[in-house]
């Protein structure tokens, strides 16, 4: 065994690591922080299972959160030896399952993957005498979705709108109905329907309800290991009680500070709560980060170490393991297209320095920021890709590049037969046909110049050529020859076909390569990626956190999950960090934009700036010492205005009170006096609201000392009022 071991390189793992991969069987819980090398420790505790006789690789089953994290880990396996162990996603692996199940749940029904969820909700919502858009179905199907991975049924969904800070599209006694009428529609006299909830939800009721079923299961299956662990529905969870039984041989991975998905019904209880379910529990938390620079690193430790609520005691420390880099660049612009230049400027710079564009991203909160950038850097002669665009195989020029290389493929395999059969000379004809000789290939590997020759006449040629379509189609061919060479140096002996088969395999994984353009992404979408170089754009209050999370009674659970996502943004960078965000949204607009609260104490250059306007605020003629009521409370300057006064700041440092809280306030106004039949001022002036958003009162003493509100308002209003202060401070 200690031979077999030594195979793995066990020496290459850090203690953490290394406790992780060689726990004992049972149950394990591996807190792993970003860049701490979890799909290594991962991979060597499978190998060190199988390799030490403890468990049969037929018996594992390793559960991923995508697709092509499913499919880098079986290539890491296979390049270790352990090449039949099962890595799937959740839903990937139920449907191979129920497949295989059905006839003995079900009999002689069959059962189809319903591949049009939209036309079916649109014909049920139209029943239900609900007329909807596109858009309203997207979030009528959103909704169902949430509402089956949370494993609530149609009726009890109206219970769970508030608590959980749902926005339905419709009525919710509407949305019951359409939800219902969903449900029955599946069923229908050709067969049974499934969307993909249903696979997770019929293969835990099989195993749940017939012996037989848990039985054969179980004792195919025996030991489980599942990634992202923090993200799981409580349909996955139940799945996945359904596999495990009364048994407990289980590895989880996960990281409660990068739970980001609880809009989609996801939740870290599971991860928090797992030594309490098994109280045997080996657990380790690797915390040495390989990814990041320290200066990355310890931005995102300040970041997530001013988290509070119910995961702030989950924090882990992370360490940084590479030299020092470039500290992380802070930038205030007046506008977004301001902004957008600016960054397509600094990505120029990159690129001039040597950084490659695939190894650069700019990321964002939502995908409509992306579109300042696009033109920016589309100016700029800077190539991008969108992620979440067209998929890579999925474009014409490389579903025409396949088909070439299915064409190369098949002459080189008549050109084998030939040769078998002993004609030389009908073997050298099937190389004229497009295709070079094996001398044109020296240097560059027998395989790639095959690729190279068959990608000719599809658009390949030797330079990049001009012209934005034409460059981008020629990125895609490039792109796909250096596929080929990773592929190449990976799988000693691959020909032609077998790359076929590998790529077919990366189609279906959604797993491309990369492609050397600058990469937009939310930062949703980056989740599980990295580059060297990662700019973060649009940080503003409103965006980060999103406005929808700032309302409503559970609003510090929502603003919380923003922190953290902010977390993973930073996070995907190695080496060069840029943040940046806009006073106003247009060029000329009003600047009354407020940075990000997660940022807060953490740009370096704002305390000077403060402490410089400061300084010239003491130097102006005209402040009135020892008269309070007459000067700014911030920089002391006097003040010439009846509003000013009641605010007790000048022009200046009006501006940078909280326009968000001052949104809502005027919101809450208007519905008031809306109510009361009377004009929004008489319940409270512009200038009090704005005062409230300066002071930000948190207690009924704090309420009645701002200027414009007196005990009988903090009678009247005092309850709302610091209601609203707390949600959005």
């Amino acid at each position: 065994m200690t031979d077999r071991l030594a195979e793995l390189n066990l020496s290459a793992l850090d203690p953490e690591q290394l406790r992780a991969a060689t726990a004992p069987r049972g149950p394990v819980c591996i807190i792993a922080g970003a860049g701490t090398g979890k799909t290594r420790t991962i991979t060597h505790r499978i190998a060190h299972l199988v390799s030490g006789g403890y468990v049969n690789p037929d018996h594992v089953l390793a559960v991923t959160f995508t697709s092509r994290a499913a499919a880098e880990l079986r290539e890491r396996l296979t390049m270790m030896g352990v090449a039949r162990v099962q890595a799937r996603t959740f839903h990937a692996a139920a449907r191979g399952q129920l497949k295989y199940f059905w006839p003995k749940i079900v009999g002689d029904t069959p059962w189809r993957l319903l591949d049009n969820k939209f036309a079916l909700v649109a014909r049920v919502a139209r029943s239900a005498g609900v007329q909807t858009d596109k858009t309203t179905l997207k979030d009528l199907l959103g909704e169902i979705e949430w509402a089956k991975s949370s494993l609530i049924a149609p009726e009890d969904y109206p219970a769970h709108i508030g608590p959980d800070r749902r926005d339905c599209p419709v009525a919710p006694e509407q949305f019951v109905r359409i939800f219902e009428g969903y449900e029955r529609a599946k069923v229908t006299p050709e067969g049974v329907l499934m969307d993909f909830d249903d696979l997770l939800q019929s293969m835990a009721g099989a195993i749940e309800a017939d012996r037989g079923v848990a039985d054969e299961f179980r004792s195919r299956y025996r030991t489980f290991v599942v990634d992202e662990y923090q993200d799981v529905t409580p349909l996955q969870q139940r799945l996945l009680d359904a596999w495990l039984g009364d048994r407990d041989d289980l590895t989880v991975v996960g990281d409660a500070n990068q739970t980001i998905y609880s809009f989609n019904g996801a939740s870290p209880e599971h991860l928090l709560r797992f030594s309490t379910r098994y109280p045997q529990a080996t657990t380790v938390r690797l915390f040495r980060d390989y990814r990041s620079t320290p200066q990355v690193v310890d931005l995102a430790n300040n970041v997530i170490g001013r988290a509070t609520g119910r995961m702030a005691g989950t924090r882990l420390q992370l360490e940084g393991q590479r030299p020092a880099g470039p500290p992380a660049e802070f930038t205030e612009y007046p506008d977004e297209t301001a902004e957008a230049a600016g960054v397509a400027e600094r990505i120029a710079a990159l690129i001039r320095s040597g950084v490659k564009p695939s190894e650069i991203a700019v990321l964002y909160r939502i995908n409509a920021q992306s579109a300042a950038v696009e033109y920016a850097l589309d100016s700029a002669g800077i190539n991008y890709q969108v992620k979440g665009g067209e998929g890579f195989f999925q474009r014409g020029e490389i579903r025409q590049a396949v088909s070439a290389l299915g064409q190369a493929a098949r002459r080189e395999q008549a050109r084998a037969k030939l040769i078998v059969s002993g004609d030389a000379a009908g073997a050298d004809d099937t190389t004229a046909d497009g295709a070079a000789d094996d001398a044109s290939f020296a240097g560059t590997g027998h395989l790639v110049g095959q690729v190279r020759a068959a990608l000719v006449p599809v658009g390949l040629t030797p330079a990049e050529p001009t012209g934005a379509q034409e460059r981008a189609r020629w990125q895609s061919l490039e792109a796909l020859v250096n596929l080929t060479e990773e592929l190449a140096a990976t799988t000693p002996g691959l020909d032609l076909a077998g790359l076929l088969g590998l790529l077919r395999e990366r189609a279906q994984a959604k797993n491309p390569p990369k492609v050397e353009s600058v990469t937009l992404a939310s930062i949703h979408a980056a989740k599980g990626l990295e580059w060297d170089a990662v700019f973060l754009i649009g940080l503003v209050d409103g965006t980060v956190p999103i406005r929808y999370a700032l309302k409503g009674s559970h609003s510090g659970e929502a603003i919380e999950e923003e922190r953290r996502l902010l977390y993973v943004g930073v996070t995907r960078a190695r080496e060069h960090l840029e943040l940046s965000w806009s006073q106003a949204r247009q060029p000329g607009g009003k600047a009354n934009r407020r940075r990000t609260r997660f940022l807060d104490g953490l740009v370096p250059w704002e305390k000077e700036r403060d402490e410089q306007r400061a300084r010239e605020a003491a130097s102006r003629p005209g402040r009135v010492k020892g008269a309070p009521k007459d000067a700014c409370a911030v920089c002391g300057t006097r003040l010439t205005t009846p509003e000013q006064r009641i605010l007790g700041v000048c022009e200046e440092h009006a501006k940078e009170m909280d326009q968000v809280l001052v949104t809502e306030l005027r919101s809450w106004r208007s519905a008031l006096a809306k109510q009361r039949g009377v004009p929004a001022y008489v319940v409270m002036s512009d200038a009090t609201l704005r005062a409230v958003a300066l002071k930000a009162p948190t207690t009924p003493q704090q309420l009645v000392q701002v200027p414009g509100i007196g005990p009988v308002k903090v009678e009247q209003f005092g309850e709302d009022i610091l209601g609203i202060v707390r949600n959005y401070s």
